[in-house]
């Protein structure tokens, strides 16, 4: 299973708010490590969550989706840390409602709401060297998207040659289920936001510049962001 998205590309403070609910060969890793442009432990006390949501929440919200195109399974939740549960918590920021924000730093992506919250989701991001900031935007968007590897990776990796020509949706893409590409001035940045099924890599820098959220994470993100949607990177 290939894991690798295979694409390139103000100061703010967050509280804790009481819990709310959510809106429900080749390995995939080795592309993602690999890729050049682009793209726990579960910690419990009892049942519940250290971050504000019980494992028994957390089985819902990250349960089966069998609805979709390619049935998504559950999330292995003893492969991630409860803190990276998507969760309602209190941030202070200028940005209008909507905006999504990158915070590479503490591996979180924050969906602006109204009042001063925000959604909260667990993320993986760019490794060490292939981390950027800045602004950008919400090009277009993507449900089971074909991914085709860049010519960096297929020289990098000459096993990813088979995919040249595309690889079809499906669990095994490295975009996932969906996907939210990032522009700047017109312009594809080669980077995305998008659907990873693989739970140890939330909270961590694997990725060559892209952003990953567990798929149910995804699903309720991208069901949310219209194009055209303001995108933040921060500054690691």
């Amino acid at each position: 299973m290939i894991k690798d998205c295979g694409t390139a590309a103000g100061g703010v403070s967050e509280q804790a708010a009481a819990p709310q609910p959510c809106a429900g060969a080749l390995s995939r890793r080795s592309f993602l490590v690999g890729s050049a442009l682009g793209f726990g432990a579960l910690g419990l006390a009892g049942c519940a969550g250290v971050d504000g949501m019980t494992l028994a929440e957390a089985q819902k919200v990250y349960g089966p989706v069998p609805e979709e195109k390619f049935p998504i399974p559950a999330v292995d939740l003893s492969k991630v840390n409860p803190k990276y549960y998507r969760r309602t918590v209190r941030y202070e920021t200028k940005e209008a409602p909507g905006t999504i924000i990158v915070d590479p730093g503490n591996y979180y992506v924050y969906r602006i709401e109204d009042d001063g919250m925000a959604t909260r989701y667990g993320a993986n991001v760019g490794r060490d060297g292939f981390r950027w900031s800045g602004d950008a935007y919400v090009g277009r968007k993507g449900e089971w998207a074909v991914w085709t590897p860049p010519k960096e990776m297929i020289k990098r990796q000459p096993e990813a040659a088979k995919y040249a020509g595309g690889m079809p949706g499906g669990l095994d893409n490295p975009l996932g289920a969906r996907t939210l590409y990032l522009y700047q001035n017109g312009n594809y940045t080669l980077y995305t936001i998008y659907a990873t099924s693989d739970p140890e890599s939330i909270g961590s820098g694997v990725t060559s510049g892209c952003v990953g959220l567990l798929s149910q994470d995804m699903l309720d993100l991208y069901a949310r962001t219209p194009v055209k949607t303001k995108v933040v990177v921060l500054p690691a």
